[in-house]
Formats: C-alpha cells, sequence, structure tokens
C-alpha cells in the first residue's frame, strides 16, 4: 500500500492532466460534488492551460493504460460522470504504440522456457493490434495453424497495481464524505473495476472465457467464436485461430461482399440476447473492433478479456423488466424493481411506475434512429436519485454492452427497432423459463434442495438467510486508512506520550524532593 503522499501526488498529476483538457469543469460545475474535492480540483489546477471544450476520452488517454480501462468502465455511468462525458468516452478507443518485437520476443520466449521458433513456424514481428494491456501478431504454428497470438506488455500488470491502488484510495476517501458520493458507491465500482482488470491481466481467464462462451452459444447459426490452442497458451500469452473477416463497422464493405446487414444486425442482438438472458455470460467488450463478418455471413466475436456474470434470479428480473418496458407494463416493472430491492422499500410503487412510464413512453414503437436503449438508460439514470436507488455494480457491464450493441446495430440498419428485434426472444425466454411447469419445476427442485440442507441451516439460520436484495454480496473491500483518521491517531498517541512524560516527570519531582527533604 503506498503513502498517501504518494497517491496525493499521482492524483496531482493525473488532475492537471485532465484540467488541461478541460475534463474537470463537470465536477466542478456540479452541485452534488464534495466541497473538498472541488477545493482540491482548484489547487491542482493552477498554472494549467485548459481547453475549452472538454476532450474526456484524450484526458484518459493521455493518463496512461489503466486510464483508457478506467474511463471505458465510466462511459457506462452518466449517472457518476454526466451524460456528456459519458458519451465522449465511448469514443475512447484502446490503441497504444506497439512494444518493440524484441521484447514482445523475449516474453514469449521467457513465459514458454523454449524458444519462438519452437512454438510458431511463422511470426509476424508488425503487430495486428496494439491496445493498452496487450497486443496480437499474426503467426502459424508448427502444426500449420493459421493463428492470432496475443501477449501482454512488459511491466503492464505492476503498473495496473499502482494505479488501482491510488484508484482505492481516492474512492475511499471520496465516499466517505457522504451524501451523493456515498450513494453512488465509488469503492465498489473502483473493486468491480479491479477485479475485470484483473481477469484482463491473465490470458489463461480470457482463453476459459472463450471456451465457455463458445459452449453456451453452441447452435447458435452464424456467430462464433475461435478456438483455443491451449499448449500456447499460458498467464501472459494466448494463441487463437485467425478470423479472416471483414470488420462489422465497415459497412459498406459488409454490403459490396454482398451480406444482408439488417439481417447480420438483428443476428447480432439476438447473440446478444442468448448470453446475457439465457447462458447468463456475456462478452461484454462487444465494440466493432472486436466483432468480424465472415465470408459466409459467420459473425465472430474476439476478445474476450471483459465478460458479464449474471445469477439466474437476475436474469429472471432483467427479462421481466425488458418485457414490461417493450409492452407497456410499468406497475410490473416497478415491482421487480422493489422486490429486487433496488428501490427502498419506503418508497411508493405506483409513484415509482409512473416515472419509469416516463421514461418507457417515448421509445415505444419508435426506431432506434429517433429514441434509442441508450436515452432509455440515460433517464433511468436521472430517476435513480429521486427514488434513492444505489447504484448496481453488477448491472453496470450489461448496461455498457447493451449500449454498444446498439450502436453497432444501428450502423449496420439505422431502421432497426431494438424493441421489436428483442420481444420475440425475451417473450420466448420468459414463458419456458417462467411459465407454470417452469415454475414447477423450480419450485420442486428448490424445496428438495432446501430440504437435503435443512440440518445445516437450522444450525446457522442466521448467517444463511441474510435478507436478499438484487445485487450479488459485494466482494471484501481493502481496509484503507483516512487521512483525518490518520491524524486523530497520531494526535492521540502524541497526547498520550504526553501524559507518560508529565506523569514520569512529576514522579521525579517528587522523588528528588524527598531526597532533599523538601517534603515530608
Amino acid at each position: 500500500m503506498a503513502r498517501p503522499l504518494t497517491h496525493i501526488f499521482r492524483l496531482g498529476r493525473w488532475a492537471r492532466i485532465l484540467a488541461r483538457h478541460g475534463a474537470l469543469r463537470g465536477i466542478q460545475n456540479d452541485p452534488n460534488a464534495p466541497a473538498p474535492v472541488k477545493r482540491l480540483i482548484g489547487i491542482f489546477s493552477i498554472g494549467t492551460i485548459k481547453s475549452r471544450e472538454p476532450d474526456y476520452a484524450g484526458a484518459f488517454r493521455d493518463i496512461g493504460p489503466a486510464a483508457i480501462k478506467l474511463g471505458q468502465t465510466l462511459a457506462t455511468r452518466p449517472d457518476l460522470v454526466g451524460e456528456d462525458a459519458a458519451r465522449n468516452l465511448l469514443t475512447l478507443q484502446d490503441d497504444l504504440p506497439p512494444v518493440p518485437f524484441e521484447q514482445i520476443k523475449a516474453s514469449i520466449e521467457a513465459s514458454f522456457e523454449q524458444p519462438l521458433e519452437a512454438l510458431y513456424a511463422e511470426f509476424d514481428p508488425v503487430p495486428v493490434g496494439a491496445a493498452s494491456i496487450a497486443q496480437v501478431h499474426r503467426a502459424v504454428t508448427t502444426e500449420g495453424r493459421q493463428v492470432a497470438v496475443k501477449v501482454l506488455r512488459p511491466g503492464v500488470r505492476e503498473q495496473f497495481a499502482r494505479d488501482i491502488d491510488t484508484y482505492e484510495w481516492a474512492a475511499a476517501h471520496v465516499e466517505a464524505m457522504g451524501g451523493e458520493a456515498a450513494r453512488l458507491r465509488p469503492r465498489l465500482v473502483i473493486a468491480n473495476f479491479k477485479r475485470w482488470t484483473n481477469r484482463e491481466l491473465d490470458l489463461r481467464r480470457e482463453a476459459a472465457s472463450a471456451s465457455e462462451l463458445a459452449e453456451h452459444m453452441v447452435g447458435t447459426e452464424g456467430y462464433e467464436i475461435p478456438g483455443i490452442d491451449w499448449d500456447r497458451t499460458n498467464g501472459r500469452v494466448m494463441t487463437v485461430d485467425w478470423v479472416d473477416g471483414i470488420k462489422i463497422s465497415k459497412v459498406e464493405d459488409l454490403r459490396a461482399a454482398g451480406h444482408d446487414t439488417a439481417e447480420i444486425a438483428n443476428r447480432l442482438v439476438l447473440a446478444f440476447l442468448k448470453q446475457a438472458i439465457a447462458a447468463g455470460f456475456f462478452h461484454a467488450d462487444m465494440h466493432q473492433g472486436n466483432l468480424f463478418v465472415k465470408a459466409d455471413g459467420t459473425i465472430a466475436a474476439i476478445d474476450f478479456g471483459i465478460m458479464g456474470r449474471i445469477d439466474r434470479r437476475a436474469r429472471m428480473w432483467l427479462a421481466e423488466i425488458l418485457y414490461g418496458l417493450t409492452t407497456g407494463n410499468y406497475r410490473r416493472v416497478a415491482e421487480i424493481h422493489f422486490e429486487a430491492q433496488y428501490v427502498p422499500s419506503y418508497h411508493n410503487v405506483d409513484e415509482f411506475a409512473t416515472a419509469l412510464r416516463a421514461v418507457g413512453e417515448p421509445m415505444r414503437g419508435k426506431p432506434v434512429s429517433e429514441l434509442s436503449v441508450g436515452q432509455m438508460l440515460d433517464g433511468l439514470f436521472a430517476i435513480t436519485r429521486d427514488f434513492d436507488m444505489q447504484t448496481q455494480p453488477h448491472l453496470l457491464l450489461l448496461q455498457k454492452t447493451m449500449v454498444m450493441v446498439e450502436g453497432i446495430a444501428t450502423q449496420l440498419n439505422p431502421k432497426i427497432n431494438m424493441w421489436d428485434t428483442s420481444a420475440p426472444y425475451v417473450r420466448s425466454w420468459i414463458r419456458d423459463e417462467l411459465g407454470p411447469e417452469a415454475a414447477i419445476a423450480d419450485r420442486i427442485r428448490t424445496d428438495t434442495e432446501t430440504l437435503l440442507r435443512l440440518p445445516e441451516l437450522i444450525r446457522r439460520i442466521e448467517d444463511r438467510f441474510p435478507a436478499k436484495g438484487g445485487a450479488p454480496e459485494p466482494p471484501p473491500l481493502p481496509r484503507i486508512e483516512l487521512m483525518w483518521e490518520r491524524r486523530r491517531r497520531r494526535a492521540r498517541g502524541s497526547g498520550l506520550l504526553g501524559y507518560i512524560g508529565a506523569a514520569v516527570a512529576g514522579g521525579l519531582a517528587a522523588w528528588a524532593a524527598l531526597m532533599q527533604g523538601w517534603i515530608g
């Protein structure tokens, strides 16, 4: 754990970069921002020449790799950073100058403890892509398999660990200020960011995620996950099948190749829904650079460092919320929010239903070119403060991915209606999972499992039956000593030493007086 002065120095350096890009005005003008934060921003910004137009993406890019990843995470949080900043951060591209090939070669050889030539018959020294965490090279294995080789940047784990340490320290201090800062739960946001990033920094985890997603998507026509070469994969290197195709963002090239872009858009949306709602495990980095269309029209996804996971109970709520919004059943959507404890019980269900109607009604029956899922999420964020809804970090990746998928689908088909595309699938899933037969089967299974656990449940009833809400149990957060706690501890320590010193001095003075016969 770094010292407070180290954290303050880092934050000051980052704040000056943000100030030069005009990226701190939103916080300074926000009436809900804590006053101490505004004062620190003013101090750190002294002497900087500020850009007239705020460029949040440029600021995070200049700060460094960990900030790029944090910026992409904050793009899902218009409630935290503001709508303008969130929109700007969505443009943040994760690309950096490549690491020299000599360093990449040395890293591969050190991790496998054998020469590069023993692993790959051919290896292109020029990367096809270089991001903040890793870069990718094209290669051919000694067996003749066409592959892509992803290699971590040297030193990236250590750099991320240092920066995240400071993020945790800063989040703890901001949350301790209370008010709106506490409601937004910045510590939990950083805890989730740390967990996602640590997964990305272990390429074995990414390979395992790709393998698991491929199993979930078996039987999904027109959607493909590249195979993993496990013999050439470890924590720092991952080898996967090479994907030949057109980037999904190149719409004109797709049309020129004879592809039906409207059909591809529908298929992409349905593939995402199957992952998120049916499997509860979804590709959470579905930006345009990670999706290709092969010659036969198959959508091929790559880069599985960021994955989202939703438990079955939350998926059931999510499906009902989506279906309720598409059908206009706002009362049921409101009830789900209370059942999941997203909204505190002291609020009124009907009032919340009316607030939801104000967000949902303008969207129904209109193409995404007019109103979008992203705008709906902005509207939902706007009412969270009125109903004391705490941030649900386990849903942030889902929200981010929904916005990404919508953006790509809109490029492919500007007239797409996300609700109309989603409704049949969601309706079918609800019927299968929440219908009478499914409810009976689920009840039998649940009751049987409960009976089998009854002895243990009786012994540990208080531990085993906490109040259930819509969010999973938050991860343990690191203990961070706040600066004012540190000062109080030192003050108490110095005060105690003073008392002890005074007592010793008084005792010595009394003993000297007795020896001299001055008293007694």
